[in-house]
This record gives structure tokens, sequence and C-alpha cells, in this order.
């Protein structure tokens, strides 16, 4: 089967402004810039059309170096690990798409994943290159993902997240806590862990505040609805586990699992629902993932 030709509209590409050097060429430079790259994937990116001007068009192998010279290029990642799980496009309009994100599919490329991200699919199946994520959910949280579709309009959407202009609803799956009383606001100051990929929670000024109520009591286990009025990474894992119930499943939290893939054992965490005034219309706007969390 014939292999369709490469199609820079449906890829993001990554910039780079070429720094001060005595290279000859601009393969010559990228080569020695990206030393984990290498010079044999560098030329084999050029030769294919995968390494562009300011101007979006291919470079030759032998375009000359100069400071400063604006090259986009497209990560690539050999053998790839393709995701066995697809996500729902729930809304489509001028200025906004939302997507039920399936557990384990990254939003945005990032190390070992690249075309099996929610954006790259999403810029394939609606053929939007401008598609860009207002807000990021954790690869293993499945649940609502809103991207901004125009360029135009993206900032004043940009806004509601750090404006906190948005409710963001989410559930999770967790051991019973009956020694707390229910609604209860979790504040702590979260800071990076160890490893490099885990939060933790230390001494001082909390910046980080989680409002946790139970939906449900299934024995054991609760349902419990979390609303984040901070964004932090991996908060509610952290806080869940702070309180004395991690999350369901959790690779990370309370300790890191070897297994962080188990497709028959996803995080118990979903983004449910996003509600906000648009600040374009100003009208109330409401999405609801279609997903749920199974016992």
């Amino acid at each position: 089967m014939a292999t369709a030709p490469f199609d820079p509209a449906q890829h993001q590409a990554s910039t780079v402004c070429l720094p001060p050097g005595n290279w000859a060429t601009v393969l010559d430079c990228l080569s020695e810039h990206f030393k984990a790259i290498g010079r044999e994937q560098w030329l084999d990116r050029i030769v294919r059309g995968r390494v562009l001007d300011a101007q979006g068009e291919p470079i030759s192998v032998a375009l000359a170096y100069k400071q400063g010279l604006r090259i986009h290029y497209f990560r690539e990642v050999p053998n790839e690990k393709p995701i066995p799980f697809e996500e729902q496009i729930l809304h489509v309009d001028e200025h906004l798409v939302v997507a039920d994100k399936p557990h384990f599919l990254p939003v945005t490329p990032t190390g070992e994943y690249v075309e099996h991200t929610l954006l790259r699919r999403l810029i394939r199946r609606l053929d939007n290159p401008h598609l860009v994520p207002l807000h990021r959910i954790d690869r293993h949280t499945a649940g609502l993902v809103m991207f901004s579709a125009n360029p135009q309009s993206r900032s004043a959407y940009q806004s509601l997240f750090p404006n906190r202009q948005i409710d963001k609803r989410y559930q999770a799956i967790a051991q019973a806590l009956p020694q707390l009383e229910f609604p209860l606001t979790h504040k702590s100051r979260m800071v990076s862990g160890e490893p490099f990929f885990r939060m933790q929670e230390v001494e001082g000024q909390s910046n980080s505040e989680t409002l946790a109520e139970v939906l449900e009591k299934h024995g054991e286990f609760w349902r419990y609805g979390l609303s984040p009025i901070t964004g932090k990474t991996h908060q509610l894992r952290v806080h869940m586990t702070a309180l004395g119930a991690s999350i369901c499943n959790d690779p990370f939290y309370p300790q890191v699992l070897q297994e962080q893939d188990d497709y028959g054992k996803p995080l118990k965490l979903l983004a449910q629902s996003l509600r906000f005034k648009d600040p374009l219309s100003g009208e109330e706007r409401f999405f609801e993932s279609r997903l749920t969390l199974d016992w």
C-alpha cells in the first residue's frame, strides 16, 4: 500500500531560532544543537520535507546557516506505541472543539507520544491545523478537553482559566473516608517531587485548593465529586492521597508502580463537566462527558 504524502497542515511543528555559531549549513547547526537526534536523522527529515523555513517551505540540505533563522521541524518517534482507545468529539463550532479523551491518551505530543495524542488525532479528523488545547488533563485521566479552533478568538477563551472563570468538575473513585466530614476543602502547597514527574505537598503557603464531596457510597469505595479551584499538575491525585484515599489504580500515588499502562486498570478519575460564560456571546456554556467510571 502506498504511503500517503506528508501534509504539514495535519501536524504541529516545533520552532527553533538558530543560535549563534560558526556552522556552514542549517543541517550542521541542527545536528550539533540537538545532539540526541543525530545528524543522520536530521538529514533524513530534511530529505523527506519534515524541516521547513520561516515561510513553511521545505529546506534543502545545503541551506546556509544564519543566526536567528526560524526553522520549523516535526517531532517523530520511531515505532511509536499505538493507544488502542478512541476519543469522542462532543462539540464543534467556529471557535471551540470539545472532546472526550480516553484513559492513557496524551493531550499533546510529549516524550514517546507524537501521533498518538488527542491533539494530532483531532487535527487529522477535523482537518484543522489551528487547534490548540485550552487546558490539559493527565494522560491517565479520562474526560473533557476543550480546544481553541480559531486563532482570532483564542485569547478570549484562554483567559477563562487563569482568571478562574470556568467551573471544572471531576469524578473519582477511591477508598471510603468515613472519618472525615464532607463536603470539605483541601488546601496545600504543592511542589515538584521525586521522581521528576510526581508532585508533593510541603510546608508553606498553600498554592492549591480542591473542593471534595461524596456523590455515592459503594461499600469500601466511594464516588467523589472533585472541583479544583486551582490547576496544579496532579492536584486531585495528590489531594486525595493526602486525605487518605488515593484514587483507584493510580500508578503514581502513593507509590510509583512499575506497570503504568495496565489497560485493564485505568485510573478512576474523570473530567466530567465544564461550565462557563462564553466570552464572545455572553451565553452560559455547559459540556458534560459521556464517559463513566465503573466500580
